[in-house]
């Protein structure tokens, strides 16, 4: 059995973890970290104390009405992606734990595209001054 990290619960609710296949379980946000643990496998779970969270951000669609899913980008190991049934929830009781220049929002997708035909044009203009 696994023990959590948590003292005391701030918030419980049902998510996905997609690191690797997806896979369904239950979120569990505390005063010491952040727990993922899947429904199926109990061995299956991802721990996240506070002080290894880096950034956490948040892929905003509609003007902020819909939030498909967050990212937790850690100091060490990486990035780990959810989604949850209530992912505003989610984001809220994260932000007592997290300071708020740590919370961003994602690209969007015409964000992408203008940052990789500037990224394009960039390299065929240094191409074209070192000749």
């Amino acid at each position: 059995m696994v023990e959590s990290l948590n003292t005391k619960v701030d918030l419980v609710t049902k998510a996905t973890s997609f690191l690797g296949l997806s896979s369904y379980g239950k979120i569990m946000i505390g005063d010491v970290g952040f727990e993922f643990y899947n429904d199926s496998d109990i061995n299956k779970f991802i721990q996240i104390p506070w002080k290894d969270v880096d950034y956490v951000i948040a892929s905003v669609l509609l003007r902020g009405r819909w939030i498909p899913r967050f990212s937790i980008q850690t100091k060490r190991n990486g990035s780990y992606t959810f989604a949850a049934r209530h992912p505003k929830r989610v984001l809220r009781a994260i932000q007592k734990y997290v300071p708020k220049d740590r919370m961003v929002r994602s690209l969007s997708f015409w964000q992408v595209i203008k940052r990789g035909l500037k990224s394009i044009f960039s390299r065929k203009s240094k191409k074209i001054s070192s000749k």
